[in-house]
């Protein structure tokens, strides 16, 4: 089955700190049904502020390439049949974190 990136931007879930436990709830039972959907392969929050980018030549630099570009906030990555399943997911999870999600199919693993 095809892999789909759900993502949103840093910054993007905007709410009253108050509501933050409510939130945290509704996401934690979207991935609990997608665990139990069997569709659910990894998700995260992405904790650092900002990236360190490696570059070809190997040289290390920290911050966004370029500066000012939104970078990801959290992700979820499903296993589902198709695109209309991962947008289903999509508005799962944009409902209960309160922010618009990014859906991008992945690139099927290289056959060894």
């Amino acid at each position: 089955m095809p892999r789909y990136l759900i993502l949103f931007d840093e910054g993007a879930m905007a709410f009253p700190a108050e509501e933050l436990q409510e939130v945290a709830r509704a996401a934690t039972a979207v991935v609990a049904e997608a665990r139990q959907a069997g569709v659910w392969v990894f998700g995260a929050g992405v904790q650092d502020a900002e990236p360190t980018v490696v570059g070809t030549d190997g040289a290390v630099a920290h911050g966004l390439v370029p500066p000012g570009r939104p970078h990801v906030g959290g992700f979820t990555v499903v296993d589902v049949p198709t695109r209309e399943d991962a947008l289903a997911w999509a508005a799962r999870i944009a409902t209960a974190c309160r922010c618009a999600q990014e859906v991008w199919e992945l690139m099927p693993d290289a056959e060894v």
